[in-house]
């Protein structure tokens, strides 16, 4: 059993949270499961960073301490992972004193070990929505672009990382693969970044000013800044700094950051680097999400477009609504999410594609065989084979226009479909992955219309049964294919089958049940 262990970005409580949390949440999620599916340990980390000016701001603002404005915050972030079927293993937040704390402490004095924190002035713009300090590059008209907001000048002594001190061995990690970035073209722009050669960082802040979070070990009139605390994070919460750091040893480093390209600097050069001074293995992938826009525009309060990820479960399900966010919209590019669009893939995809194909199948299987089909041997599998054209959705390249097209529904999922499955998720087109099951889809459609089971039944109910346990065999093999996307559907067409697992050798016998539609036709 190998291990594998992801992580989000942990979400800033100084808002509740939108549909940009539920992307990151949803697009781990499906890859966690998968690794699950495989039979990889894994271990699954989300949570939310609370410290900062600007969750004093939103606190003061509501009339509320605080511990219990960031505590409501948090709890709605909990909810909206309860609410999409989020699996995660843990959820750590940055406030915690007995289990954060002590992993951002240990970090800073490693790094102060290393000789790579030292105390200076600092100069410069800070933009308060960001929480962090900006150049003049980042502005637009003298403002931020993302909060339409002039940065904050400030001057204050704080202290520094020694980020100029990891530019080459940063690059060096990058050309020997130890530290991979997905997309390629993200990892360009950190080439970029290190070809103009990386800037020392403040560190630290002013208590006086910041005071809402983790005091600098041995000097309580500085306060951590961001990049000590909140990167933290993804080591704090397997117990690095505290006394059992066993899951710490078992779990780092991670296979995976899930971050948006918002956090793409942060996360590829300043928490590397960190990680470097340490004497800490780095994280294996950085994989870096587009953003999802709402009406062309990133999603803002103060523009008006946020929309709010409980209200479309609540209307439609969390499954359609991470087969929309997981599907239709690129991981790698930004996407666009629209009401309208969303509700026409329901409608074409689900409810006329997943729902309609299970709920047929199981129908004639009902009426024709009382609800159960018995074992059948290869040979009869065999004599009902998938039409030509079946590797055209693959993209895989035929040989001959001979017999090799010619597949039985299980060698074709198991030595085929299958693979070419497995092969997107390793290169984490997680957009890929779900292409693959609805083009399988489709060809089980096809199958249907070829054979024509509710006519065969006349004429040959031997061939009929073998028609339709082809059948089920593919809605299983969809069944699974689907489960990192869509579980509670997954988990429901085995019910509907009469089958316990995933696993493909126990499909052998099918009881057909009874069930709702699995995506209810909306009006």
């Amino acid at each position: 059993m190998s291990k594998f262990y992801i992580t989000t970005p942990i979400f800033y409580v100084n808002a509740p949270p939108h549909l940009g949390h539920a992307y990151a949440d949803i697009i781990a999620d499906i890859i966690a499961r998968y690794h699950r599916l495989r039979g990889d340990e894994t271990f699954f980390l989300t949570g939310t960073d609370e410290h900062g000016a600007k969750v004093a701001r939103a606190a003061e603002k509501a009339g509320v301490e605080i511990p219990k404005f960031v505590e409501s915050v948090r709890e709605n972030f909990r909810k909206l992972a309860s609410v999409l079927n989020i699996s995660n293993d843990d959820f750590i937040f940055t406030a915690d004193e007995e289990r954060h704390f002590p992993g951002a402490i240990k970090l800073w004095k490693k790094l102060e070990e290393a000789g790579d924190i030292y105390k200076g002035v600092y100069e410069g713009m800070y933009c308060v929505g960001h929480e962090a300090f900006i150049t003049e590059k980042d502005l637009e008209d003298g403002k931020c672009p993302d909060h339409n907001e002039a940065p904050q000048i400030i001057k204050e002594e704080n202290y520094f990382f020694r980020l100029s001190k990891y530019t080459e061995p940063l690059k060096k990690a990058v050309e020997f693969g130890e530290l991979a970035i997905l997309p390629k073209k993200r990892a360009h722009e950190l080439s970029s970044l290190l070809e103009e050669g990386l800037r020392d960082i403040s560190f630290s802040r002013p208590s006086k000013d910041i005071s809402w979070g983790i005091p600098v070990p041995g000097d309580q009139t500085q306060t951590m800044y961001v990049w000590c605390d909140a990167l933290a994070n993804y080591i704090s919460a397997l117990g690095y700094g505290r006394e059992d750091e066993s899951k710490f040893q078992k779990f780092w480093p991670a296979d995976v950051h899930l971050v948006g390209k918002d956090i793409l600097r942060f996360h590829t050069a300043f928490w590397p680097a960190m990680l470097l001074s340490a004497g800490l293995p780095l994280p294996k992938t950085i994989l870096v999400h587009g953003l999802v826009r709402v009406g062309g525009r990133k999603m803002s309060k103060t523009l008006g477009n946020v929309v709010d990820p409980f209200e479309i479960v609540k209307n439609y399900g969390a499954d359609a609504f991470r087969y929309y966010l997981s599907r239709e919209v690129g991981l790698f590019e930004d996407g666009e999410f629209t009401e309208e669009k969303f509700a026409a893939a329901y409608e074409g995809n689900l409810v006329k594609g997943v729902g309609n194909y299970v709920r047929r199948v199981s129908t004639m299987i009902e009426s024709y065989f009382a609800g159960s089909l018995g074992e059948i041997g290869e040979e009869r599998v065999a004599a009902v084979p998938l039409r030509k054209g079946s590797l055209d959705f693959l993209n895989i390249e035929k040989k001959s226009d001979s017999e090799i097209e010619f597949f039985s529904i299980p060698y074709f999922v198991n030595e085929i479909l299958w693979k070419k499955y497995v092969e997107a998720f390793a290169s984490y087109e997680v957009n890929r992955a779900a292409d693959i099951a609805f083009g399988f889809l489709k060809e089980l459609d096809s199958y249907v219309d070829d054979y024509k089971p509710f006519k065969l039944i006349e004429t040959d109910k031997e061939k009929a049964e073998a028609v339709l346990w082809s059948l089920s065999y593919g809605a299983l093999a969809l069944a699974k294919m689907l489960y990192p996307f869509m579980p509670a559907t997954s988990e429901e067409i085995l019910k509907i089958y009469g089958v316990e697992s995933f696993d493909q050798n126990s499909w052998k016998t099918f009881k057909v049940s009874k069930h709702a539609q699995l995506f209810p036709k909306k009006e």
